[in-house]
């Protein structure tokens, strides 16, 4: 079961996770000069439809921040897994790790409990993706409850770049009432 999902233009609640080779930080904040910014929810290192998106994720990184947005990518993983995992996507982009099931909640995630015969700890999260603006707004969200249905990054850099030039006045889609 999932919580209410977020709504679409609502504010991002501040999460603060460890993250790997960093101090623990607010994902819904951006670091640096960059003033967007794209969470990834991946399901672990068990996942390796999971690895090849992280691997597409570095390839579209540098779109990514040109267009002002820092990304960061999260899984319910301990630290040794997501060690163990980011040494076979070795990412240009933060990972955090530990998000927990009330956090999972709180972000609207589909939950899966851990199977038998796969390499998983405890229950993870199901794929999200979600975009903030620079005053933390929510533009664009996708949820999936399976590792195959997820946005195409290279679309999602492109509509980002198109929501901050010709679309930047006008309101977050899926709002209305």
């Amino acid at each position: 079961m999932t919580s209410r999902k977020l709504a679409a233009g609502s504010a991002f609640p501040a999460i603060t996770l460890p993250m790997l080779g960093a101090q623990p930080r607010d994902i819904s904040r951006p670091g640096g000069s960059l003033d967007w910014m794209l969470i990834v929810v991946y399901r672990g290192k068990h996942c390796p439809l999971c690895t090849r998106y992280l691997q597409q994720l570095n390839d579209v990184l540098p779109d990514l921040n040109a267009l002002g947005v820092d990304v960061v990518a999260v899984s319910a993983d301990s630290a040794p897994r997501a060690t163990a995992h980011m040494a076979e996507v070795a990412p240009q982009f933060s990972v955090a790790y530990g998000l927990t099931v009330p956090q999972m909640q709180q972000l609207g995630l589909y939950i899966s409990d851990p199977r038998n015969g796969t390499d998983v700890e405890a229950p993870f999260a199901e794929p999200g993706l979600f975009v903030l603006n620079e005053d933390r707004i929510l533009q664009i969200t996708d949820i999936s409850n399976v590792p195959f249905a997820r946005p195409d990054l290279t679309w999602i850099a492109k509509g980002i770049g198109f929501r901050r030039g010709p679309m930047k006045a006008a309101p977050v889609n899926g709002t209305y009432a």
